[in-house]
């Protein structure tokens, strides 16, 4: 239990971790875009003054009949014609357009060349200019009572979806080590049930054999034959929890078997050997329903899921298992009494080392979820479950004809 808490405090931790480096990427990138605009803002600023000066310079031209006026205004020609990638429209007080530049789109040029007979603005354009009028603020020319429209240029339009690349690109990074991680922790815990399963039922083997012998003797010394029985029962218990541990890593052979009479044998087997304080109930239908089974590990899931509403009920309450079917699943339900999970929790109780008794490895339920979702190509979830009322678990496997 504290190891699952210390996991699920250092995953926040970065979690947390993650985000406000994010913020912190997207937060300077927007104060990037903000500079970025207000910089192409100042060179519109500069750009429209030097406008305003040739205004009035062809004025003073016109007056005067000279030339010397354009002398001094080699700067302002430089900076009208330098600036090759900011679109902008000039428009003039009476609505008509006085010139335009760096329109990019082809749709847009069509629309201010399709004026050029009347040179008023049609629907187009004006939807032109009302996008610039969005994008920034436009600029007076008192001078010449013109107004400058303006967009955003293409490496500012470009830079708009930088954050959204850049956070797809973290995002696809943290998928990448996430599954990686995860793969390779998986791997870890495979090998470490694997071994530690062999090496179980290595070890159940030697005194297994012991009591088989044991139990000929018993039965040559004229014991009561249910004692036998009993014990034989036990024996073949043993060696069908020796059979299920040796299965482990490998890929279990499956058949097709009624799977309303293995449940009710391994419930009659659990219920014989369980307190007498739990008040035991099976719903199972009349007819035979055949699935791929494995009959040990199905059993074991059984078992499983048995004792731990057992647990749950510390020994005494009602523990109810029924098995229902539509057209395509032979749905399997065991409710029990207990003590019950928090929602929060309904995924978590299947992972390897949740556990909330004292005692325990916390594989119970994984072990059962490998079994039916891995090897059976089933479902196990909890159904419903309302802390101090109880819990229902269900098992969901494919229907064969």
């Amino acid at each position: 239990m504290a190891l699952t808490i210390n996991r699920n405090m250092t995953r926040w931790i970065i979690i947390v971790a993650s985000f406000i480096i994010i913020s912190l990427i997207l937060w300077n990138t927007y104060v990037f875009f903000q500079n970025f605009k207000a910089e192409e803002r100042s060179k519109m600023e500069i750009w429209s003054l030097a406008q305003r000066d040739m205004f009035k310079a062809l004025e003073e031209s016109d007056s005067n009949k000279s030339d010397d006026i354009f002398a001094d205004l080699d700067l302002a020609f430089e900076i009208l014609g330098n600036n090759n990638t900011t679109p902008m429209i000039l428009m003039n007080s009476d609505s008509t357009v006085g010139s335009f530049r760096n329109i990019i789109n082809k749709t847009e040029i069509d629309s201010i060349h399709n004026i050029k007979e009347s040179m008023y603005v049609n629907e187009n354009l004006k939807t032109l200019i009302s996008r610039y009028g969005k994008e920034n603020i436009p600029i007076k020319i008192e001078t010449n009572n013109q107004t400058l429209y303006y967009g955003n240029s293409p490496l500012l339009n470009k830079l708009k979806y930088y954050p959204l690349a850049l956070l797809l690109i973290i995002i696809l990074f943290a998928a990448v080590v996430y599954f990686f991680y995860k793969s390779s922790k998986t791997a870890d815990q495979n090998k470490l049930w694997t071994g530690m399963a062999k090496e179980t039922a290595h070890q159940i083997g030697t005194p297994l054999s012991s009591l088989i012998g044991w139990a000929e003797i018993l039965r040559s010394e004229n014991v009561n034959p249910e004692y036998i029985v009993e014990i034989e029962k036990d024996i073949s218990r043993l060696q069908t929890i020796t059979d299920r541990f040796s299965k482990i890593g490998s890929m279990p052979t499956l058949k097709k078997t009624d799977v309303v009479k293995e449940t009710l044998d391994s419930f009659q087997y659990l219920k014989a050997r369980s307190s007498k304080l739990i008040a035991f109930e099976i719903t199972t239908p009349e007819e035979t329903l055949y699935v791929d089974l494995n009959h040990q590990l199905y059993s074991w899931t059984i078992e499983n899921l048995v004792k731990n509403a057992i647990d749950a009920m510390k020994g005494k309450g009602s523990l109810k298992l029924a098995i229902t079917n539509d057209d395509k699943y032979v749905k399997i339900t065991v409710e029990d009494s207990g003590k019950g999970i928090s929602k929060q929790n309904f995924s978590s109780v299947f992972q390897p080392g949740y556990t909330t008794k004292k005692r325990g490895w916390g594989l119970g339920l994984s072990l059962a979820k490998r079994i039916i979702e891995d090897y059976h190509n089933g479902k196990i979830k909890v159904l419903h479950s309302e802390i101090g009322k109880g819990t229902t678990m269900q098992i969901s496997l494919k229907l064969l004809a």
